[in-house]
């Protein structure tokens, strides 16, 4: 099994740098167009994207929503949970 290191503060990762991916888990709470209006929402992509991010979600488990700066990650994210659509941030290597 890989081992992860843990996160003990904010001050463990450097938040001004564009290495963020923001994850969106696949659940069997919200129907097809849910998800994919509410990405859309989120982040102003086009039909097309949204459902080929919800679609991978599905199909894999997890797809990568947008990746940049934590504050846009964060943003993103919050409009997602408005729905309690499950995500997670993570930093990129």
């Amino acid at each position: 099994m890989q081992q992860t290191e843990e996160i003990t503060s904010p001050t463990d990762i450097d938040t001004t740098t564009q290495g963020f991916t923001l994850i969106l888990f696949n659940d069997a709470h919200h129907d097809f167009d849910e998800v994919i209006n509410q990405l859309m929402l989120a982040t102003g992509y086009g039909y097309d994207r949204a459902e080929s991010i919800t679609l991978e979600a599905h199909n894999k488990g997890r797809a990568a929503v947008i990746s940049g700066e934590l504050e846009k990650c964060l943003s993103v994210q919050s409009v997602l949970e408005e729905i309690a659509l499950r995500t997670s941030i993570e930093v990129n290597a």
